[in-house]
C-alpha cells in the first residue's frame, strides 16, 4: 500500500524541511569517525506502525546505518519493550532522529487508536473506516496506519467514489436528480454514495441506483429503522459524532461501515524514544 518510491520522495522532502542548510549542532560536534549505538524503545502500550518508513529515513541519510527490528507493523507493543537496535555514524543517527521518530510515532498512534475502535466494535460485523479529514500530503501514511490498526479504508480521494453530500443535493435539486446525472456521466467502475440526514432521504435514495447510503448524525433508533428499510439493498455507512464509547452501540444497529475522523485527526502520537 505504501510504495517505496513514494515513501522515499516524501522522506527526502521531510529531511529537507528539518535539516535545512545543515544540522549546525551535530555537524560541529561530531567527527566522521564518531559512531553511536542506540535503541528504539516504547514508553506506551500500542500497535507498531511505520517501521519501514523509519528505516528509509536513515537509509536516505547513510547506507552505513544498521537497524534491527524486533517487531513488525501491526504487532502489539508494551511499555518498556525494545523495538529495534540501531547503530552507525553518529552524525547521521542524530541528524535523522526527529524525522524518523515523527513518522513512526504518528503512524503508531493512528494504528493504536484505530485498534481501540475496532476492538470496541467486538463481534459485530461492522468495520471502522477513516475519512478525508487527514493531514495534507500525509494521507497515504495515515491510511496505511488505519489499515495496520485493523480498520478498513474509505475512498482515498475525490476521484475514487462519487459521494453526494447535502450541498451536492442542494446543487442538483434532489437526491434523485444527483444520482441520475452522476450515473449518466461517471465510469461504470465508480460507486455512488449518498449522505442521508433523515428517513425520508433514505427512502428516496432507495428509489435510485445508489451503492452506499450514509446515515449522517442519526440517533441509534433512527439508524436501526434505516437499516431495516435498506434491508441490504445498499451498503450502509454510519457517520457523525462517532466516539470510542458509542461505536459499539452504533455497530449494533446493523450498519456495515462506521466512518470516523477521530481515529486519525484525534489520535495521539505513541510515545517512542530513540535512546543512544
Amino acid at each position: 500500500m505504501l510504495s517505496s518510491f513514494y515513501v522515499k520522495e516524501h522522506v527526502k522532502e521531510a529531511l529537507k524541511e528539518d535539516i535545512g542548510f545543515g544540522d549546525i549542532t551535530t555537524e560541529n560536534l561530531a567527527s566522521d569517525d564518531d559512531y553511536l549505538k542506540g535503541e528504539l524503545n516504547t514508553r506506551s502500550d500500542g500497535i507498531l506502525c511505520g517501521s519501514e518508513v523509519f528505516r528509509i529515513v536513515y537509509q536516505t541519510l547513510s547506507n552505513e546505518i544498521k537497524i534491527k527490528f524486533y517487531y513488525k507493523d501491526g504487532d502489539k507493543i508494551k511499555k518498556g519493550d525494545k523495538i529495534a537496535d540501531i547503530e552507525g555514524p553518529a552524525k547521521y543517527l542524530l541528524m535523522g532522529e526527529r524525522v524518523a521518530l515523527n513518522y513512526i510515532q504518528r503512524m503508531s498512534g493512528i494504528a493504536t487508536e484505530t485498534g481501540k475502535y475496532q476492538d470496541a466494535i467486538g463481534d459485530y460485523p461492522a468495520k471502522i473506516v477513516d475519512t478525508r479529514k487527514t493531514t495534507p500530503n500525509f494521507r497515504a501514511f495515515e491510511k496505511y496506519s488505519v489499515k495496520v490498526g485493523g480498520g478498513a479504508l474509505h475512498r482515498f480521494n475525490l476521484s475514487d467514489c462519487a459521494m453526494i453530500k447535502d450541498n451536492h443535493i442542494r446543487l442538483a435539486g434532489s437526491i434523485t436528480n444527483a444520482v441520475k446525472k452522476l450515473r449518466e456521466n461517471i465510469s461504470h467502475a465508480h460507486k455512488i454514495e449518498v449522505e442521508c440526514d433523515t428517513l425520508e432521504q433514505v427512502k428516496e435514495a432507495l428509489t435510485t441506483d445508489v451503492d452506499i447510503i450514509m446515515l449522517d448524525n442519526m440517533d441509534i433508533d433512527t439508524m436501526k429503522t434505516a437499516c431495516q428499510l435498506i434491508n441490504h439493498k445498499a451498503i450502509v455507512e454510519a457517520s457523525g459524532n462517532v466516539k470510542l464509547d458509542t461505536v459499539r452501540e452504533i455497530a449494533s444497529t446493523g450498519v456495515d461501515i462506521i466512518s470516523s475522523s477521530a481515529i486519525v485527526a484525534k489520535a495521539p502520537t505513541l510515545d517512542l524514544a530513540l535512546d543512544m
